[in-house]
């Protein structure tokens, strides 16, 4: 990967095929979305940021955040931002402690910069450009966080397999259309994944949060090579849903919850309806109205 252009890869990639499909990794192919959150962003995060008097709270607003609501799916740095300053200052537990919830405003700055690329090496831009000492100081916070669970993702999440009806979905789209990730996972652990279970001989390019939003990933790598109603993004997020929609492309969910189910679909009837150009109107509107019920609005101790 360029170090000056991460996205060089999607923005040099070249059709094989008239259609392309991409695919989300978290939570679509792989079943570690959960255990990414709970186990390493999150323990990590109430450590980091000091959060360890309202563990639990923070816990459940993350679960919120991550899995549950319409943000699930987003860049760490959004979720984490979206924990710390949005939701958990409303948790009960933490207005029944009197917990004064941190404040991080030179990172969350940077996290709402529309021009930040919220990966290790944006970061580390950022600390470098950073006058501030103070600035400095929470970004070197964010980073280390970061740094934290990347390394504990590559200890601990190992042998977990692709959904069923992945490996299926895969060779179906490879024999007919191009394919690549698009995620906001950082690239090393896509890596990781995808050739541990050898199904990154799949796609052509592997993208992560360093090639930029999942958005810009699908631009980089679809504009002005294919027709917008040959290109396809299979997601498990609404994230997934914006990205295909900001691009003019097509969306098939992966039910959170009814993956293999979802999967099985996409193999029976699904990709063969997009390749015939029967996928577009009533049957994709159907599968996001379906996708779209399954999210809170609200969070458990609002309601």
């Amino acid at each position: 990967m360029s170090r000056s252009n991460p996205a060089r890869p999607l923005k040099d990639f070249q059709p094989q095929h008239s259609f392309f499909v991409g695919v989300d990794s978290d939570g679509c192919v792989f079943d570690t979305m959960a255990i990414k959150q709970r186990e390493c962003f999150c323990q990590l995060m109430i450590v980091c940021f000091g959060l360890q008097p309202v563990a639990e709270a923070v816990c459940e607003c993350m679960d919120f955040a991550a899995l549950l609501s319409r943000t699930r799916g987003a860049n760490r740095h959004k979720t984490t931002k979206r924990v710390i300053a949005e939701l958990l200052e409303g948790h009960p537990t933490v207005k029944r402690r009197g917990f004064r919830v941190p404040d991080f405003p030179h990172y969350f700055r940077w996290v709402d910069d529309p021009s930040s690329i919220l990966s290790n090496g944006g970061l580390q831009r950022a600390i470098d450009r950073a006058a501030d000492p103070a600035a400095r100081k929470e970004l070197e916070l964010a980073l280390h966080w970061s740094r934290q669970a990347d390394a504990m993702i590559a200890d601990r999440i190992r042998r977990i397999p692709p959904f069923p009806f992945v490996r299926q979905g895969l060779e179906r789209i490879a024999a007919v259309a191009d394919m690549a990730v698009i995620s906001s996972a950082s690239t090393v652990s896509l890596d990781q994944e995808w050739a541990e279970h050898g199904i990154d001989r799949y796609v052509a390019v592997i993208a992560g949060q360093e090639m930029g939003t999942k958005a810009e990933q699908l631009a980089y790598a679809t504009k002005g090579k294919y027709d917008d109603h040959r290109v396809l993004m299979v997601g498990d997020s609404p994230g997934d849903l914006e990205a295909a929609k900001a691009n003019g492309a097509l969306f098939y969910p992966i039910v959170p919850g009814h993956e293999a189910a979802s999967w099985q679909r996409f193999c029976d009837r699904i990709f063969e309806g997009f390749i015939a150009g029967e996928y577009a109107g009533a049957c994709e509107a159907e599968q996001i109205a379906e996708f779209d019920r399954w999210f809170s609005e609200s969070p458990s101790w609002q309601k």
